[in-house]
């Protein structure tokens, strides 16, 4: 149980566990109109394939058999939207902490006509108010490593999960190919941080996404602790050379 003088990391600043929420919030609350943009320039367009295994995973019925999925830190809605309409009866709940960014996926959700079947709620992924097994999958792209407790959130996606039910989790990894590796902390260091600054305003916010990255853990140990949050059949599969994974478990 963590206590009130626990610290934890924001990105490479050692802060108190109880502050590292509220400075995330804020930035997110800073990118939140320009975030899906800046995925595109980031990733050169690939997290849209990468976003797109994550929909494939997941499979959503085709048919009339209702299915209820919950997608944690997806504010913008980017991957709701994806499943909605890869699901004809596929309900959707995106959980944000951040209001900003779920105000930018409601208005997308109106937008493309799916508002009747993806809906936005505010929430904390370490304390979710859903009862217990009540969605048939669980996902969440590129949030998990911005929870300050990060086991937190895995005990609560294990516990609002059906039985046989899975959680999928897309983040970005560790680069494993020789050469890439200098190539991508070069990007990341040097790039990224400025198109930020260029596109948002913000350069700081892009200067600490880049920090979580590296701080985030390595493939083995992240599904390790999928493992001990009680999922089983847990597995990662590496894209790009390492620079994302998608990342799997079962509620059995």
């Amino acid at each position: 149980m963590a206590g009130p003088t626990d610290d934890t990391h924001f990105g490479y600043e050692t802060v108190p566990l109880q502050e590292k929420q509220g400075r995330v919030d804020d930035v997110f609350r800073s990118v939140a109109r320009r975030y899906d943009l800046m995925n595109d320039l980031m990733s050169g367009g690939l997290h849209r394939a990468w976003k797109d295994a994550l929909v494939t995973a997941v499979n959503p019925p085709k048919g009339d058999k209702p299915f209820a999925l919950l997608d944690l830190a997806g504010g913008t809605g980017d991957i709701a939207l994806r499943l909605a309409k890869a699901g004809a009866s596929t309900r959707v709940i995106v959980c944000d902490i951040n209001a900003d960014m779920l105000a930018v996926g409601a208005e997308r959700a109106i937008d493309r006509h799916l508002d009747d079947r993806v809906t936005f709620e505010q929430g904390n992924a370490e304390e979710l108010h859903y009862p217990d097994r009540s969605f048939d999958c669980v996902t969440i792209a590129f949030g998990i490593r911005n929870v300050p407790r990060i086991d937190r959130a895995l005990a609560e996606a294990y516990r609002v999960l059906k039985h046989g039910g899975r959680f999928l989790c897309l983040e970005f990894s560790s680069v494993d190919v020789p050469g890439l590796d200098t190539l991508y902390e070069l990007y990341s260091f040097q790039v990224i941080p400025r198109v930020g600054q260029a596109v948002t305003g913000d350069r700081e916010a892009y200067q600490y996404l880049v920090e979580s990255i590296r701080k985030f853990p390595k493939p083995k140990a992240f599904a390790q602790m999928v493992e001990q949050a009680g999922f089983r059949r847990v597995s990662f599969t590496p894209m790009t050379g390492g620079v994302v994974a998608l990342h799997s478990g079962w509620k059995l």
